[in-house]
């Protein structure tokens, strides 16, 4: 394995001057990272519960809005656009947004970049939500950095991590000298005390109360006795129920007859402030109830500093105190902590020994010993990193149509909508949407078997019949698996894709009965369409009565359609204009492709040439906009969706909007003749068979069926119905584009 060049580092996580553990972390490993490899750039991405509050320093690169999931993804292209090596992520519960924080998920499914994680939790009886998201990291990372040996048995006993993975570097502890407290406490005015402190966010669970309860005892043995307990109040406590817990500490302590022996010093204290409050103290105490706890920066930074500790047996103290390094007390034994401390009080030498033992412990954790190895975990995941293949063989040819994968994912209910790789998922059911497509490809395949045909497209329309709600007048979308309805009306895209299916089938059914049953359809229902208020729903049904206007020239209902909603469009589009947007919308969305196409279906059915050259040449400005600087189709991202006026970005890049393409531009051809629209057709259409951003092939040749979509990462590689749709039905026109092109008569087109 070679040695990897390391130049810059995305860091992620919370940052000062936010107030809790995590951002005090962050910001003392981003300082020991620069130091320590100062030829090595550190951007800080930090995450951000309250957008706008934070008066961040420059060392923050950019912030991430805790709950904006859109934010996740618009980071992961920034970091990819900076050049960085690596990503460097501090995990906690509860400083992500999404369910146990599932959003960073997305982040990280967004680059390819190695993944450096450190996990300051790691939980031994996880929910489903938290189960599932370590899970996600553990997948994702390259290297996992734990701070105790505990979190490493955790972590391949309770989720099955690789142990190659895992590496241990203990929580990091300032670089400084060992000294006599006695000589600094004149700075906090503690000058003739014994002083015991306990540091961090105050909050319940601490165990505060446990060492209020001993102080009785011990101050009646030790009159000197300080206690001070120092940290702001947890925000979140703060913003539950203000200072209601540290106004309970203190009448605890006045109950107690203690409260001159408490001192509560409510500060927000960091780095350098925080040592000077160590080294002034005789004793650190952590009191914690939680014995899960992996990880507690305040006594790695005790110990650090040479500091005697008195503490509960969590997990972290058991590890870091073991060997005599500190003092070890059940939970919540008022008793076993009121004689610890009085023991250490009254044994100055002991105390010092004890000091001492804890500093050269400490010595090995100091924050350039966790830089320099955080560094070699980094080098050693950018160097495991697998290397960019050279691109892979495009597929050679078109693809004949090939229905084995859509009927892999049919049963007798209709088309499932999803699947798990290749295997139909039945958790989610079907859809009106992929049952129509799957209609209108019935009647684009001509090499299928009657038979079978026959009996697919009885199943498939049986689907879109049933889905009519007649007391709604509106057809149903989703369906259970079970055969129940998600809902009494489904969405208008799914209507206005129900009637163009319903026109194709009257016009391109092979079987008289099929035509038939689709013309009393279509004549029943498509009056809905009148009534629709989607642009994509509306050019559906123009394309839906395009062809029934074949099918049945004069057809009343279908020319009401038609005349209806082009004007409408070409308004739309009037005021969304821009020199440099030229659109119907002020974002682009999913089907885009669509818009043109209807238009021009409706110029040509109408004999409205403007109806057609609207449609041209906003066609040419889509086609423009899914063209890459390499002169591949790059079909819209789906993190495009719904940004004003806004440049395409590259994924995820769905077959949808491939197939959209190679119809509306099949539609352009038919309308022109001009050769350019076939060249534009075969352009997207190879998108599919490799030619696109990432040289993968999303068809698979062998069995019909289409991969989900391109991601950054590579390939989505489960084949739901509307990728393996989509690829058959855009197989299927550029087949009849070529039969067109050759003067054969040409078989009745279809579209998706």
């Amino acid at each position: 394995m070679h040695k990897a060049d390391i130049r810059r580092i995305a860091l992620i996580g919370n940052f000062l001057p936010r107030q809790c553990g995590i951002a005090t972390f962050t910001t003392d490993v981003f300082h020991a990272m620069r130091a320590r490899c100062p030829d090595v750039a550190v951007d800080v991405y930090a995450m951000d519960d309250r957008p706008g509050r934070y008066d961040y320093p420059p060392e923050v690169t950019a912030t991430i809005a805790e709950q904006d999931r859109a934010a996740y993804s618009e980071t992961a292209r920034r970091i990819e656009a900076t050049g960085a090596d690596a990503i460097w992520l501090q995990h906690e519960y509860g400083i992500f947004g999404g369910p146990a924080g599932e959003h960073i998920l997305t982040l990280l499914d967004r680059t390819t970049l190695p993944l450096v994680v450190t996990l300051h939790t790691v939980l031994e009886q996880p929910d489903a939500d938290q189960r599932r998201v370590m899970e996600g990291l553990l997948r994702r990372a390259a290297r996992v950095v734990v701070m105790a040996e505990r979190a490493r048995d955790l972590l391949t006993r309770v989720y099955g991590a690789n142990p190659r993975q895992i590496v241990m570097i203990p929580h990091g502890v300032p670089d400084r000298a060992l000294v006599d407290p006695d000589t600094i406490k004149d700075r906090f005015g503690w000058e003739g005390r014994k002083v015991v402190l306990t540091f961090g966010l105050l909050s319940p669970g601490k165990g505060i109360e446990t060492v209020i309860e001993a102080l009785p005892a011990i101050a009646d043995r030790h009159p000197d006795l300080l206690y001070v307990v120092l940290g702001a109040t947890h925000p979140n406590l703060v913003a539950k129920e203000g200072e209601a817990y540290r106004d309970r500490l203190k009448a605890l302590a006045a109950e107690r007859g203690v409260a001159d022996h408490v001192a509560f010093i409510d500060e927000f204290v960091v780095y350098d402030r925080l040592i000077d409050y160590l080294q002034a103290a005789d004793l650190y105490c952590t009191p914690y109830k939680n014995p899960a706890q992996i990880t507690s920066g305040t006594l790695s930074y005790a110990v650090g500093v040479g500091k005697a500790v008195v503490s509960t047996p969590y997990v972290h103290a058991t590890e870091i105190l073991d060997e005599e390094h500190g003092v070890l007390v059940p939970f919540d034994d008022v008793a076993g902590f009121a004689g610890a401390i009085d023991r250490l009080l009254s044994d100055d030498a002991g105390r010092r020994a004890l000091s001492e033992r804890a500093y050269a412990r400490g010595r090995t954790m100091i924050w350039p010993r966790l830089a320099e190895a955080t560094m070699a975990a980094t080098r050693e995941a950018v160097a495991a990193r697998p290397r960019r293949l050279a691109a892979r063989t495009q597929l050679a040819k078109p693809l004949a149509p090939d229905f084995s994968a859509v009927e892999r994912m049919s049963d007798a209910t209709g088309m499932l909508q999803h699947s798990i790789y290749s295997v139909p998922d039945r958790r989610h059911g079907y859809c009106i949407d992929d049952n129509a497509r799957a209609l209108m490809l019935m009647s684009a395949m001509p090499e299928l078997d009657p038979v079978q045909r026959d009996k697919w497209t009885t199943i498939y329309a049986s689907f879109v019949q049933y889905a009519w709600n007649p007391e709604a007048r509106r057809y149903r979308n989703f369906m259970r698996f079970d055969r129940t309805w998600c809902e009494d009306v489904g969405s208008e895209d799914s209507n206005g894709r129900a009637l163009w299916a319903l026109g194709v089938t009257a016009r391109d059914g092979c079987e008289k009965k099929h035509r038939d049953w689709a013309t009393v359809l279509f004549d029943e229902t498509a009056s809905l369409a009148l009534e629709l208020g989607s642009l994509r729903a509306q050019a559906f049904a123009m394309l839906g009565a395009a062809a029934m206007l074949e099918a049945r020239p004069g057809h009343e209902l279908s020319l009401s359609i038609l005349r209806r909603f082009p004007d409408t469009h070409r308004a739309m589009l009037d005021e969304a204009r821009r020199p440099e947007w030229q659109w119907f919308e002020i974002v682009l969305a999913y089907d885009n492709a669509r818009l043109p196409q209807g238009l021009i279906a409706a110029g040509r059915a109408l004999e409205r040439q403007d109806l057609i050259e609207c449609g041209l040449s906003t066609l040419e400005w889509i086609v423009g906009k899914q063209t890459s600087p390499e002169g591949r189709f790059r079909a819209v991202g789906t993190e495009s969706f719904h940004r004003p006026y806004a440049e395409p970005l590259q994924f995820d890049q769905q077959p949808l909007e491939a197939q959209a393409t190679v119809d509306a531009c099949v539609e352009a051809y038919r309308a022109t003749g001009d050769k350019r629209w076939v060249a534009e057709a075969e352009r997207a259409y190879h998108w599919f068979l490799g030619a696109n951003d990432l040289d993968l092939p999303l068809a698979s040749a062998e069995d019909g069926g289409c991969f989900d979509g391109l991601m950054p990462t590579g390939l989505n590689r489960n084949q739901g119905a509307e990728s393996i749709l989509a690829l058959q039905l855009a197989s299927c026109a550029i087949s009849g584009l070529g039969k067109a092109q050759a003067n054969v008569p040409e078989p009745s087109h279809a579209a998706a």
